[in-house]
């Protein structure tokens, strides 16, 4: 993949245009990072705007911790925060786990688009998250209740394509990653 120079080509060409242009947020590695603020619901705000404290960045939390910390930001009404912190297990989880981690995350981004207002995504994600944790049921690792995610997941999806986001208050907007210690 290129990186786009500043100073590029398509900058230029942007330039005598007449658009404004600025270099993308890049990390220390060069990768594209959007460091603009984001609200509760983990959109992107103005760049000058006050939002969400962003989480660390740096490695994924060991698997409790992980759990604990999505919990309660979803406790919190903060799904996208949550998803945030279940993307980085999900990439940093053994290949036998990478997918009930990538299910939680894509459950976390379907209780996201629902808290936004978007029915489709919250249906679409919550269904592919609810098939993936399925998947774990039997034997679900760190005390995740598998079986219970996918059932709600895939209960929440049912209500909202059949009732709307009526169907999405912000009670319902809650499920329970793990079993009680």
């Amino acid at each position: 993949m290129r990186t786009p120079q500043p100073g590029g080509e398509r900058e230029m060409r942007a330039s005598s245009n007449g658009h404004a242009t600025r270099t993308r947020d890049r990390d220390a590695r060069g990768r594209p990072r959007n460091a603009r603020p984001r609200d509760e619901l983990g959109r992107p705000l103005r760049r000058d705007a006050s939002g969400e404290p962003p989480l660390p960045d740096g490695p994924a939390l060991p698997p409790d911790a992980a759990l604990d910390l999505a919990q309660e930001l979803i406790d919190s009404g903060r799904a996208f925060q949550a998803h945030e912190v279940l993307e980085a297990s999900w990439k940093a989880a053994p290949a036998s786990e990478r997918e009930l981690w990538k299910g939680l995350a894509q459950v976390a981004v379907g209780l996201t688009h629902a808290q936004r207002g978007n029915a489709t995504g919250a249906v679409t994600l919550l269904r592919r998250g609810a098939q993936r944790v399925a998947g774990y049921a039997q034997a679900p690792p760190h005390r995740i209740e598998a079986a219970a995610v996918a059932r709600y997941a895939a209960g929440l999806a049912e209500r909202i394509e059949r009732n709307g986001l009526a169907a999405a208050s912000p009670a319902t907007l809650r499920v329970s990653l793990r079993d009680a210690p």
